[in-house]
């Protein structure tokens, strides 16, 4: 039988207190105090569980591990916080690639409006629902660009290939490129240097990674719920990619596209700038999915 939730609010004080009870160690209570009221002691909770002994969210009130420190806690989070951001980063660019790809294929194949076209996706694909959504986002946009087409062309809220590209959202951008035919997939993938139909996967994971992000939520340790499903290639197979579950594997995702367009590699090295210091410690290694020669990753190099 449920119970009734019956915790009450506690004062910034009461939660610092609360922490040191169980073992936190606090060297500066001002400075604790304004990251507490800068971040709220539950998002914070997050990041100090993996100081706890037995690192368990069904054990709680657990105490904190020997050595644990308030500064550590807060370290983890600004990591996290500058991940997304890196991440956030990363899948803007590839957006925009894929957009300009599917946008230029699309229009040149099957005209400025081919994409309104059921018959220019797979059969079984849900064009109907897809160009819904589509004309919605459009209806929703406050572009100065959308209010002139409207007012001066016929057919609104649909629109010429090139400007829904710019409405669209991921999640619909990568619903429609699963409903592509296979010949339209592979121009397009063939273009970021992929040998197979993988691309489908991998957008579905990233606008899932991109959700995370923009809710900003936990991301360096998470378990993806969303994940590609497995490929011949072998280096994107256990063990040299251990979990398509983990951040990692997205970070190679993130690096492999990015290899074809400019500053891949910048990106590269300032990712790897801000995992370094993490990553010296296997625990951290292990909850990211990545392996200790990490750097050496065939995909990352």
């Amino acid at each position: 039988m449920l119970k009734a939730y019956e915790k009450p609010p506690f004062t910034f004080e009461q939660q610092l207190e609360r922490l040191s009870e169980r073992g936190l160690s606090i060297d500066d209570w001002d400075y604790a105090l304004y990251k507490l009221k800068t971040i709220n002691y539950y998002r914070l909770s997050a990041y100090c569980r993996p100081f706890r002994v037995g690192n368990s969210p069904s054990s709680a009130p657990r105490r904190f591990v020997p050595g644990a420190r308030f500064e550590e806690v807060i370290k983890l989070y600004e990591f996290d916080r500058r991940l997304r951001l890196m991440v956030m980063d990363a899948i803007e660019r590839i957006e925009i690639h894929v957009r300009a790809l599917m946008t230029y294929h699309l229009g040149h194949k099957y005209g400025t409006f081919g994409h309104a076209d059921a018959s220019n996706f797979h059969p079984k694909f849900d064009h109907s629902d897809w160009l819904q959504k589509i004309k919605d986002q459009a209806r929703r946009s406050s572009d100065v660009f959308i209010a002139h087409y409207e007012g001066k062309y016929s057919g609104f809220p649909v629109l010429p290939i090139w400007m829904t590209a710019e409405v669209i959202s991921l999640g619909s951008l990568s619903f429609a490129y699963k409903g592509l035919k296979s010949e339209d997939k592979k121009a397009i993938y063939g273009q970021l240097g992929l040998r197979d139909n993988r691309l489908g996967d991998w957008l579905h994971q990233l606008t899932y990674v991109r959700n995370v992000c923009a809710h900003h939520s936990r991301l360096w340790n998470r378990e993806l719920s969303i994940h590609p499903r497995a490929v011949r290639d072998p280096v994107w197979k256990p063990p040299v990619t251990p979990r398509n579950d983990s951040v990692f594997f997205v970070l190679l995702v993130l690096r492999y596209l990015l290899r074809t367009m400019a500053n891949g590699d910048q990106w590269r090295e300032q990712a790897a700038g801000l995992i370094e210091p993490i990553a010296r410690e296997e625990r951290w290694r292990s909850a990211m999915g990545m392996p200790d020669s990490w750097r050496e990753h065939p995909i990352w190099r």
